[in-house]
């Protein structure tokens, strides 16, 4: 008698079919193109989760200058005042700063010019 792994074997393909769903047309449901669909989508899946933090990064400097530039400096100005002041806020809360709270911003650009 010859033996076949058949249910492990239907069973991967079941999960794998399984990761594929919401794919349009056959990379939804023939198993070979379902499996590089999936693998394609993990590996960018990966490298996306890494250029996020890039992007929120990139987006916070460009709120926080263009609130700096409303008050008459550069960004590089503000950052570098601000460390030569010794103040210690990420550019996450920087940006949130500028957005919600303007007078608490304007201070801080107070402080950086006088830095």
């Amino acid at each position: 008698m010859r033996v076949t792994n058949a249910p492990a074997s239907r069973e991967r393909r079941r999960n794998r079919l399984e990761l594929a769903k919401g794919f349009r047309g056959a990379r939804s449901k023939l198993f070979r193109q379902a499996t590089e669909a999936v693998d394609r989508a993990m590996r960018l899946a990966t490298e996306h989760r890494k250029l996020k933090k890039r992007d929120f990064r990139q987006l916070w400097i460009a709120r926080i200058n263009a609130a700096t530039r409303a008050e008459g400096l550069s960004y590089s100005k503000f950052i570098a005042g601000l460390t030569k002041a010794g103040v210690v806020i990420n550019r996450k809360m920087l940006s949130e700063i500028a957005i919600q709270d303007p007078e608490g911003f304007k201070t801080l650009v107070g402080i950086a010019k006088n830095a």
